[in-house]
């Protein structure tokens, strides 16, 4: 006959097996905290506007140098027109002229680059720091949160499409325009875009949207005082709200990158790194984008224009 198997000591002992043991916990898992981007290009910026300006003055075309200009020794000589020439402390026409301020003949009879120039010239003193100011205010934040690059293509392009929707509203011809106002209307239209595209990780969404509509209609309504450029501010404006769609989007609430993720660590439900509704804007605002620059630089061309708003010479 067979042995019988032997019986388990805590069987014989009377007392109950001993439960497997769990699985081992497994390790608490984070995703990074974003490091925000060092903000170098607009203080750049800031600081290229100033000495553009300076070497403006420097260069203005003063018709006395006693009574009828207010002189500054500094570097040199920088030469400010009368206040009642030019209120915002500023050079002549003639200076701006010349060094590359928007003038829709000019650019007609084919100085395309001062689409570009403009946006780096002022029209005074005021007008500079009014300026500058807003923009350590908009862009420092832009800059920290999506980088160098993005935001600098940001301030030009919607600077350039201002320029051209200036161009394109000066039916006369009559209007020598400058500042950096369409580029800075373009980084708050680019904020409006980001919010509205990246609205799943804000909190308070619908009290930062109407914060952020009430600036941007104060700011608007400065563009009905008089000599204000306000076609070069709603041309950059919406430059600056479409562009925000293709450069500003960020990753959906709830989104982790898998290489943050620790070997063996299994994420349930996964999401996708973008919504589909941002890709649709996305798609949508490049396609709106490069249709209004191809069809303004076309019209401005071929020397077309439509109705322009009363004669200014400031953005």
């Amino acid at each position: 006959m067979g042995k019988r198997p032997p019986i388990p000591p805590d069987i014989e002992n009377g007392t109950p097996p001993l439960p497997p043991l769990p699985p081992p916990a497994r390790p608490p898992f984070r995703p990074p905290i974003p490091v925000p981007w060092y903000a170098w290009l607009v203080p750049l910026i800031f600081a290229a506007n100033f000495i553009t300006f300076a070497t403006t003055m420097y260069v203005n075309d003063c018709p006395s140098r006693s009574d009828n200009c207010l002189l500054f020794d500094v570097l040199g000589r920088l030469s400010f027109q009368p206040i009642k020439e030019n209120m915002l402390l500023g050079p002549s026409i003639p200076t701006l002229r010349r060094l590359g301020a928007l003038e829709r003949r000019l650019v007609e009879e084919g100085e395309k680059w001062r689409l570009i120039s403009c946006i780096w010239l002022h029209g005074g003193l005021l007008h500079l720091l009014a300026n500058m100011i807003s923009l350590l205010c908009i862009g420092m934040r832009l800059e920290q949160e999506f980088g160098f690059l993005r935001i600098g293509a940001l301030y030009v392009i919607s600077g350039l499409g201002g320029s051209i929707m200036s161009c394109l509203t000066d039916s006369r011809g009559e209007r020598v325009s400058v500042g950096a106002s369409g580029a800075l209307f373009g980084l708050l239209g680019a904020m409006l875009s980001e919010l509205i595209t990246n609205w799943t990780i804000y909190e308070n969404k619908c009290t930062s949207l109407m914060t952020l509509i009430l600036i941007i209609a104060l700011n608007l309504s400065v563009g009905f005082l008089p000599r204000v450029d306000n076609s070069a501010h709603c041309g950059g404006f919406l430059a600056g709200f479409f562009l925000g769609f293709v450069l500003l989007l960020r990753p959906q609430y709830g989104y982790v990158n898998p290489k943050y993720i620790p070997p063996g660590y299994d994420v349930k439900h996964r999401k996708s790194r973008h919504k589909c509704y941002q890709h649709v804007f996305r798609f949508t605002s490049l396609a709106i984008l490069l249709a209004g620059f191809i069809v303004g630089c076309t019209k401005l061309l071929r020397e077309h224009t439509v109705e322009s708003v009363p004669f200014r010479d400031v953005n």
